[in-house]
């Protein structure tokens, strides 16, 4: 393929308010980016790291543990940890104990520092459990956290003193989710040196505490009563509750109060002269973060919601193409894909009475009639004018001023092999 895109966003450069674009040279092509606040990542060595207010994140992804590709820029919602102090379980006003101790600092938590805690069971025939803080559960709650199997490898965590309202039994030593209850959606990743991100997202209504329960056995999911021995226990780190929040988000901090992660935008690259409203190709190596109903846009516009070339992801695991011009709808179409949350790579090109949509170096959709756009402009990743902003993770972004053939089409939206294509969806090769 010959054509040489007019705008390339390949994450690598960032600095405060800016992710850079690789074309333009002359930084017509840069996003400008904004969020109030601190949030994390996960940086080159695996390790969740801290950056500064308004600066975007090159988040890392990991396959069994370890970071495995380039990053990408990842883009967040708001959303509030509302379990306060949650790297450390020794504060009994935001973790009451029933029947097991704290010892602190223990080992390296996934943050890179001494800062873990172990939670030990006592020596009596009891209910081993922590629990998080009293809160007002209002619907949907995700919540997170990180464990170390030491002497006992299972641990059953829900909200609510009824596991059958939701939630699951982890395996932290093989990293398996061996029970969820009441409609619970769960999830287990591996980080690196034995640390497992556990989570799940369930429904209640009213005031209660998750609990966080020490087992002998990954049978059931719910509490245990049985013999402790006074030594055994799990080592745990980084709490979250997301009341509200239909997934979990990446780590929030929080000492002594309730954290909130402000939501991110990115948007405002190129200007009039970087496209062309007669023709061209957009393309993404983008995923969503989950399939939670919402629209999630990419635009090329000119400011307005009248004028634009879209892709989006919308609900039941859609992907979305959409051409407009004055307001009237020239090309539309949707593909179903099994994972939204997996990496894909799709193109649209655009060209009066010639319109295409590619998924994975396959064209799957057509259109032959209709016309293009004024005014194109902006780069968003929004609907063009401040409205449904993608939360997502994106590899690149490309951007040709002219149409390509198919076969280059098909070319710029594949694989160039089943290892690049495992990697980049995050598949353990075995």
């Amino acid at each position: 393929m010959a054509v040489k895109p007019k705008l390339a966003l390949i994450p690598s450069g960032v600095k405060a308010n800016k992710v850079y674009s690789v074309l333009p040279a002359d930084g017509v092509g840069d996003f400008d980016f904004s969020r109030s606040g601190s949030a994390t990542r996960i940086n080159k060595d695996g390790l969740i790291e801290t950056v500064d207010s308004n600066v975007p994140r090159l988040n890392y992804p990991m396959i069994d543990g370890v970071v495995s590709g380039c990053p990408s820029l990842l883009l967040e919602p708001q959303s509030l940890n509302s379990q306060t102090n949650s790297e450390d379980l020794s504060d009994a006003s935001s973790f009451p104990l029933g029947a097991v101790s704290v010892s602190v600092n223990q080992i390296i938590s996934p943050n890179g520092t001494l800062n873990a805690d172990k939670l030990i069971e006592s020596n009596t025939n009891a209910r081993h459990e922590l629990y998080g803080k009293s809160l007002n559960f209002s619907g949907t709650t995700s919540v997170s956290f990180f464990a170390k199997a030491a002497e006992r490898r299972y641990i059953s965590v829900f909200v609510g003193g009824d596991p059958n309202v939701g939630g699951a039994t982890f395996d932290v030593q093989d990293g398996l989710i061996t029970l969820s209850s009441g409609g619970t959606t769960s999830n287990i990743e591996k980080y690196p040196n034995g640390w497992y991100k556990c989570s799940f997202t369930s429904t209640y209504l009213g005031t209660q505490n998750v609990y966080y329960c020490l087992r002998d056995n990954g049978n059931a999911v719910d509490v245990q009563t049985y013999q402790g021995d006074g030594i055994s226990g799990m080592y745990l780190w980084g709490f979250q509750t997301e009341i509200g929040q239909s997934y979990p988000t990446s780590y929030i901090p929080t000492t002594t109060s309730a954290t909130t992660r402000s939501a991110e935008t990115c948007n405002g690259a190129g200007d009039a002269s970087t496209f062309n409203d007669s023709e061209g190709v957009l393309m993404a190596e983008i995923s969503a973060l989950a399939n939670d109903g919402s629209d999630r846009v990419i635009t090329i516009s000119n400011g307005s919601t009248n004028n634009r070339i879209t892709f989006y992801y919308s609900v039941a695991n859609g992907l979305n193409y959409n051409v407009l011009k004055n307001g009237v709808v020239q090309a539309f179409g949707t593909v179903t894909v099994n994972d939204i949350t997996e990496i894909k790579k799709i193109a649209i090109k655009y060209k009066v009475n010639d319109f295409s949509f590619f998924v994975d170096g396959f064209k799957l959709l057509t259109e032959t009639s209709g016309t293009v756009p004024n005014g194109l402009d902006r780069l968003n990743f929004d609907n063009g004018s401040g409205g449904f902003d993608f939360y997502g993770n994106t590899k690149q972004i490309q951007y040709f001023d002219t149409v390509l053939n198919d076969t280059d089409l098909e070319t710029l939206t594949s694989w160039t092999s089943f290892s690049e294509m495992a990697t980049g969806q995050l598949y353990t090769i075995e």
